[in-house]
């Protein structure tokens, strides 16, 4: 059965955002905060050793009730019997990862304007929920497309049903605007994995979530 997933607060982490800091320390100190789904995004990382590190997780979130997403690889979700594959518009088509995954997966997509859902339109019956943005400007994803705001946000809201979590650059007092604007949450990097403490963090910041829903 497919696992059910809360966006409120989505963390992305991976080892190049963490400089030193230990990245199960850094997971578990922010679930410990709020935070409701976790993606494991390290592009660099050889497969094997980002299988055994999103296998690790798992073990760590499986527990917690807090769903393990992989981004981009639909072969390290699978191997690491993760919860689900978050997918670019580059990378495989949605409805071929739940071919090869099967209806037990979550998939996410991003959906950065108008133009990429209307490209992206014949795959969403094989997608969950929805990335979009980058809302404001970001240093934790150097492929990420021009800012589109809360309007833009807006603009995908008007075009969907699917659960949306806005992404890109967003900290504290972001939430409540993003929320107005259709989402059912926001996504950080920094905003937790920068922090001198993440559980607080993430605390303070699923707060702001909650009061905004």
């Amino acid at each position: 059965m497919r696992p059910a997933f809360d966006l409120s607060l989505y963390l992305v982490i991976g080892r190049p955002a963490l400089e030193f800091r230990d990245l199960f320390d850094v997971v578990g100190a922010a679930v410990a905060g709020g935070v409701s789904i976790v993606q494991l995004r390290d592009p660099q990382a050889p497969t094997r050793g980002l299988v055994e590190e999103a296998r690790a997780l798992k073990a760590l979130l499986g527990p917690l009730d807090v769903p393990l997403i992989v981004n981009d690889r639909v072969d390290v979700a699978l191997a690491a019997g993760a919860d689900g594959v978050h997918l670019g518009q580059d990378d495989m088509a949605p409805s071929d990862a739940r071919r090869l995954l099967g209806p037990d997966f979550i998939v996410g997509l991003s959906v950065g304007n108008p133009s990429e859902f209307e490209a992206s339109r014949g795959d969403l019956s094989a997608v969950d929920y929805l990335g979009v943005g980058p809302v404001r400007a970001t240093a934790t994803k150097s492929d990420a497309g021009a800012c589109i705001g809360v309007e833009g946000v807006a603009a995908i809201r008007a075009l969907t049903s699917l659960p949306i979590v806005a992404i890109g650059g967003l900290a504290a007092g972001d939430a409540a605007p993003v929320v107005r604007a259709g989402a059912q949450g926001i996504a950080v990097v920094s905003a937790i994995c920068g922090a001198q403490d993440p559980e607080a963090a993430a605390r303070a910041l699923s707060a702001e979530v909650r009061a905004a829903l």
